[in-house]
């Protein structure tokens, strides 16, 4: 299960310095490329689910990301699996019908903070923000996942980012028609 939180930040600048104040340590940057699928016979927008191939730095991935589990934040299922070849990933999942919906491609800065990794996104076409995620082993009782989300919340806040963003870059950039 993924716990992630994010905000809308009009400038990313200063951010660094805080999260650097704050004792989080710097861990690398990406580009990533993902390209999202819709299944061939349930629409996954309307089900709050993603089937995505990622493409960052030099490894490809193929990620499903079942419904969010709460209205506070983007908490849900993911499973996500290295793959060799993104083109060939892409080949199947059209072989098994899906289609592509839309890609994002952003470009994020990484940083650890306790058991959280806060990234810093620069989303073309879509715009900055701050990402606070942290990844449970397993389906945990919602007491736990709560208070990992209510911890990840609180470092925003801390942050004095409040304009939470519950929506995924691709409904971002759909909603801007792109």
């Amino acid at each position: 299960m993924e716990v992630e939180v994010k905000a809308r930040v009009s400038a990313l600048e200063n951010v660094e310095e805080m999260l650097s104040a704050m004792g989080a340590s710097y861990v690398h940057e990406v580009i990533q490329q993902d390209t999202y699928f819709n299944h061939p016979c349930r629409n996954l927008e309307a089900t709050d689910e993603a089937v995505r191939i990622r493409v960052s730095n030099n490894c490809s991935y193929l990620t499903y990301k079942g419904r969010k589990v709460d209205p506070q934040s983007k908490t849900r299922d993911e499973i996500e699996l290295l793959i060799d070849d993104s083109k060939k990933g892409r080949n199947i999942l059209e072989k098994l019908g899906f289609t592509e919906v839309a890609s994002v491609t952003k470009t994020r800065r990484v940083f650890s903070l306790d058991e959280f990794s806060v990234c810093l996104d620069m989303v073309d076409g879509v715009g900055t923000f701050v990402e606070v995620e942290a990844h449970m082993k397993e389906c945990p009782e919602p007491i736990h996942y709560e208070a990992l989300r209510d911890k990840a919340l609180d470092l925003l806040e801390k942050m004095h980012f409040t304009d939470h963003e519950r929506r995924s870059y691709l409904e971002l950039l759909l909603e801007q028609g792109q």
